[in-house]
């Protein structure tokens, strides 16, 4: 784990507001600018944790407890990686001090040895000028110490027949006691001058001679190939105690390493053995000498530096013969033929004996994964091929009609849709083959955790998935003409010729995105690998949650694959709608232009080409409502974009527009009426079926807009030749109930089973509107007369309404005056005359009444 992870793991564990300085865990830093804290000669780690931890409550101790332990880990880690890094230098400069303290010794000895010659003359000197006096009554000592000189003579003669009888005899344990004897002797024979200079010089010779043969005849031994345990042990010792550590220990390695290449010899070929029995066998062999040797070294050397990594490089060399064997015999063979599965066991086998080795201090598993990954790697490469050679093969012969997985029988009503969806999807032949070549995949390369091939596993499926993908694209009529896949070739694809079959394509492609592949994903992921049989390292708790990001973007990439299917799909029947097989466009400006140079008004009903699209999505949703059980939500959004690609093609057909807005003939009247009853029959159907979408209806408004505003360009008011918008409405619905047989004319309901409802459609084509008028001319006539009609009637009524407002009036006016008349007479005449006015106002008054 390098610091660029723990810088991850402090980002993830700590906020800025846990910590009281948390700037120091939160920043950017190489672990060994972290470590600077610790390495000061000042530094106190009760006071360090004491100023973390008193405004601490207990989760954000365990959180600061786990990122130490977390830190810890990585420091080891560190020093492991830089001790490796520098092992070969390390060795040498040890094997230098050696040779040194060697040399020193040596030198050491041979200036005692001058010394005790120098001393040797100078008594020698002073004895001689000694006086004749002094000679005599010295002469009783000199016999004496004569004696003793001839004494120790003997004693270095028998001392040297002795040794040469040890050696000869290979009594190692005597000899070395004899040769400690020795070095004493002379050490006494130093101090008391009990030996002249040349016996002196012959006993010191003599022992280093009879040392350096000791020493030769133990690496003798332990050259042998036949020595074994205890044997090879006690001339381990041996030889270190003659002061040659250096080549005791190398001398080990090489025993062990020559009974590892014996051992090896003597395995039976791998051809004989089966790959998993081969690579158990081999692997537990170079581990169990590993360890063998790493035992032995401690025992007979300690945890001496030098020695430590003299052993670790050896152990790191015989790892890597390891490996390279494994490769050469087992993992060349299976990743050229995609054996993922065989590749990943042998290294699960050798990282499981790996680990065994940890407990002696053998941290070999980063030399495994480096050696191995490059071969993994290639063997997923060529797993992932297979599948997609497979997949296109299979799809070549695909009936691309959804069934059960093959043995698998529906489950009972008492299960819910999602479950039966979750445990038995319903998919083509080659998707149900796909999806298994996927589960296998992913099952083999589970055990590979600790080489941490998430990541490129997880882009192999998506790669093998988007190849798929191409596919079933692929499969759409036109779309081999149309489409240019990078990297996909020529291949061979049966074509899904009804729309019952390319829905079937989506709902492959959907349900492996949406449910299945991310489902199967989930086996990467450590929680779920509990069959594991060898312990390998393990991720940490931040690495885990790393991943959930990762598998959420890796599912959004699925989608978009799916996106590229309906996108070809859409399109692909969009064009088919648009367009003749000569070419020709059957949504033209000449459609709309063309009805104003009529002398009669048309019988109103929409567009055959929106009547066409009415009906496909009718067929389209029927089929999907079927198919995407429990996912409508996919079926709806294919309507909404299949509906928004037509409109938005109309949209923005620069040709239509041009015609409509500045052709030689203009959009007339009659010409925008139709336009504007196709975009609200296409408006109301969307609605009703639940797929007119907020962008949908606003380019709907906008392209409506534009049409009116064309209109007004030349000089019509566009709100006064329209009629009312409940007129589109009632026309457009008039419409749907008439293309779905559900129309009630005089009283008659007709249902979409009635003779009339099944004339509409025609082996599976929309009647054109000529047909339609044809089939219902009667109805259409009584009802535009009904219409007709009660406009003339209201108009009407709304004439008389007005007269007898005016009738009213000048009959008010009329009384007052006559009123005012009758009281003047009656001023004049009397009260006779006054009788004859009130009659005739009474007579008027009943006339306005009546």
């Amino acid at each position: 784990m390098d610091s660029s992870t723990f810088s991850s793991i402090s980002r993830g564990s700590f906020s800025s507001s846990t910590l009281g300085d948390s700037s120091e865990l939160d920043a950017n830093l190489t672990l060994s600018d972290r470590l600077k804290a610790f390495k000061t000669s000042q530094f106190d780690p009760d006071a360090y944790v004491t100023s973390k931890c008193h405004t601490m409550n207990e989760k954000e101790i365990r959180h600061l407890c786990s990122y130490l332990v977390d830190l810890k880990k990585a420091s080891a880690e560190e020093m492991r990686k830089s001790v490796y890094a520098n092992y070969a230098a390390f060795i040498r400069t040890s094997r230098e001090i050696s040779d040194l303290e060697g040399q020193l010794l040596s030198m050491r000895n041979l200036l005692s040895s001058q010394a005790g010659f120098v001393h040797s003359l100078a008594e020698g000197v002073r004895l001689d000028s000694m006086s004749s006096d002094q000679e005599d009554s010295t002469s009783e000592d000199t016999s004496k110490e004569n004696r003793e000189l001839s004494k120790m003579e003997n004693w270095l003669v028998e001392f040297l027949d002795t040794l040469e009888v040890l050696l000869a005899e290979k009594r190692v344990e005597e000899a070395l006691a004899a040769l400690d004897e020795g070095e004493k002797m002379v050490e006494e024979a130093n101090q008391r001058q009990a030996l002249n200079p040349s016996s002196l010089l012959s006993l010191q010779a003599a022992i280093t001679e009879q040392r350096q043969k000791l020493a030769e005849q133990l690496a003798e031994t332990m050259s042998q190939r036949s020595i074994r345990g205890v044997e090879l042990r006690s001339a381990v010792l041996a030889l270190k105690k003659l002061g040659d550590g250096s080549r005791a220990h190398t001398l080990l390695l090489n025993s062990h390493q020559q009974r590892l290449e014996t051992g090896i010899r003597s395995l039976r070929s791998p051809s004989a053995l089966c790959g998993g029995a081969y690579t158990t066998t081999f692997s537990q062999l170079v581990f169990s000498t590993i360890a063998q040797a790493a035992s032995d070294s401690l025992a007979a050397f300690g945890e001496e530096p030098a020695y430590t990594s003299e052993l670790v490089t050896w152990a790191v060399k015989q790892t890597e013969t390891l490996a390279l064997h494994l490769k050469r015999h087992v993992l060349v063979s299976s990743a050229a033929s995609g054996g993922l599965r065989a590749a990943a066991e042998c290294v699960q086998v050798c990282l499981g004996h790996c680990s065994l080795l940890e407990a002696h201090g053998l941290a070999l598993s980063s030399v495994l994964l480096r050696l191995f990954r490059p071969f993994i790697e290639q063997a997923l490469g060529a797993s992932l091929k297979r599948i997609e050679q497979s997949s296109a093969a299979l799809a070549a012969a695909d009936d691309w009609s959804l069934v059960y997985p093959a043995g698998v029988r529906p489950l009972g009503s008492t299960i819910s849709v999602g479950n039966v969806n979750a445990c038995q999807p319903k998919l083509s032949s080659s998707a149900h083959k796909f999806n298994s070549m996927v589960q296998d995949f992913l099952e083999d390369v589970g055990p590979l955790e600790s080489l941490q091939m998430d990541g490129l596993t997880l882009e192999g499926v998506l790669q093998v998935f988007n190849s798929y993908v191409n596919l079933l694209i692929n499969a759409l009529p036109g779309s081999m003409e149309n489409e240019n896949l990078e990297g996909f070739g020529n291949k061979i694809v049966r074509m899904a010729e009804t729309e019952a079959q390319q829905i079937a394509l989506l709902a492959n492609a959907s349900l492996l995105a949406d449910e299945i592949l991310p489902r199967a994903a989930l086996k990467l992921l450590p929680f779920q690998q509990s069959n594991r049989t060898m312990e390998t390292p393990k991720r940490t708790p931040s690495e885990r949650q790393n991943r959930v990001p990762e598998q959420r973007e890796w599912k959004r990439r699925l989608q978009r694959s799916v996106d590229r299917l309906r996108d070809s799909f859409c399109r692909q029947h969009a064009l088919d709608l648009i367009f003749t097989d000569d070419g020709d466009s059957r949504l033209c400006a000449q459609m709309y232009t063309s009805m104003d140079l009529n002398s009669y008004e048309p019988e109103w009903f929409p567009s055959q080409i929106f009547q066409e699209l009415y009906a496909r999505l009718t067929r389209i949703a029927s089929i999907a409502t079927d198919m995407f059980v429990g996912r409508e939500r996919f079926a709806t959004v294919l309507l909404i974009r299949l509906l928004e690609t037509v409109i938005l093609w109309l949209s923005n057909d620069q040709n239509f527009w041009e015609e409509i807005e500045a052709g030689h003939q203009p959009l007339g009247p009659l010409g925008l009426q139709q336009f504007y009853l196709d975009m609200e029959f296409v408006m109301l159907f969307s609605s009703q079926g639940r797929y007119l979408s907020r962008n949908l209806h606003q380019v709907i408004k906008d392209i409506i807009g534009r049409a009116m505003q064309a209109l007004d360009a030349t000089g019509i008011d566009p709100d006064r030749v329209l009629p009312e918008d409940d007129w589109f409405a009632e026309v457009a619905q008039i419409a749907i109930k008439m293309l779905t047989g559900k129309a009630n004319f005089g009283n008659v309901e007709r249902d979409a089973t009635s003779p009339a409802s099944s004339s509409i459609y025609s082996h599976g084509k929309v009647l054109g509107e000529i047909e339609l008028v044809e089939i219902y001319k009667d109805e259409i006539v009584k009802l535009l007369l009904k219409v007709k009609g009660a406009n003339q009637v209201l108009k009407d009524g709304v004439v008389e309404i007005r007269k007898l407002d005016h009738l009213h009036l000048d009959g008010v006016e009329e009384i007052e005056e006559l009123r005012s008349d009758a009281a003047e007479g009656s001023l004049e005449r009397g009260d006779g005359g006054s009788d004859g006015g009130e009659s005739v106002i009474d007579m008027l008054e009943g006339e306005e009444l009546g």
